[in-house]
């Protein structure tokens, strides 16, 4: 299947990308600026996830045009108008985005193919999966300007160990792929011209599993995270006793026992 691409001005969107059916790919596509999170292009990201949301879309994969992935936060428009109301409703947008690409039914894969910093970094550390080229680099520099990274600090600390997440918070210090790899940041690195090929395997692997297992189980996983471990337990128990109803899970354990392969079209 040929992949439809659209131009959505700062997002463009590509349907069935890699060939593969039901992965779409956004491209933030702010490549003078780095692709810094704009008003405009929070805005973009937002209301493009949001529809994919209620799509057919399987996977979604989020990268950036030229050079880099993202470099945070545009800060000449934040400049422009300093005041507190500001600030709060620019980082409350930001939030309403990183929040909305956790609870996406869909997983959402950070393709990294050159530097992700501050805002830019926290967009990597939320999305559920994420695939680097080995010449990405990854920072929290707001520290080297005076503005200690907390809001990228919410998702950092939740992947990287403490003291990892805590280190690049405090001296803004880049980290290499390899790095990221080994703290948490990011699963799997690839040579810059093989990134597309690794990321397609990635979402090809995800494509092929039952869409409501996919679905329920990324919902799971983020809420029992929050949870102590005796209410984490209900809520699993809970989930895979209703997955064990749906269709795909029957037609799964009784393909097992058959010594088949699931057929989850039928």
């Amino acid at each position: 299947m040929n992949a439809e691409v659209r131009s959505a001005s700062l997002v463009e969107i590509e349907h069935d990308a890699y060939g593969v059916p039901g992965v779409v790919r956004l491209t933030m596509n702010r490549p003078d600026a780095f692709n810094a999170l704009s008003e405009d292009l929070l805005d973009a990201l937002q209301s493009t996830l949001t529809a994919l949301a209620e799509s057919s879309a399987r996977v979604v994969v989020i990268g950036g045009a030229g050079r880099a992935f993202c470099a945070g936060h545009d800060l000449k428009e934040m400049r422009a108008a300093p005041s507190f109301a500001y600030y709060q409703a620019l980082f409350a947008r930001c939030t309403k985005l990183m929040l909305t690409i956790q609870r996406l039914p869909q997983p959402v894969i950070a393709r990294v193919h050159g530097i992700a910093t501050a805002a830019g970094c926290q967009l990597v550390a939320m999305c559920d999966l994420a695939v680097a080229a080995d010449t990405a680099r990854f920072a929290v520099s707001g520290v080297n300007l005076g503005l200690f990274c907390a809001t990228p600090a919410v998702p950092l600390s939740r992947n990287l160990s403490r003291k990892a997440a805590l280190e690049m918070l405090l001296t803004g210090d880049f980290i290499d792929a390899i790095q990221a790899k080994q703290q948490g940041l990011v699963n799997r690195i690839a040579p810059a011209d093989a990134l597309d090929a690794e990321v397609a395997r990635l979402a090809k692997s995800i494509c092929a599993k039952p869409v409501e297992a996919v679905s329920a189980g990324k919902g799971l996983f983020y809420r029992q995270l929050e949870m102590g471990i005796e209410a984490a337990y209900q809520l699993a128990g809970q989930t895979m006793a209703c997955n064990m109803m749906d269709d795909s899970a029957l037609e799964g354990v009784q393909a097992f026992i058959d010594k088949r392969p699931p057929d989850w079209k039928r």
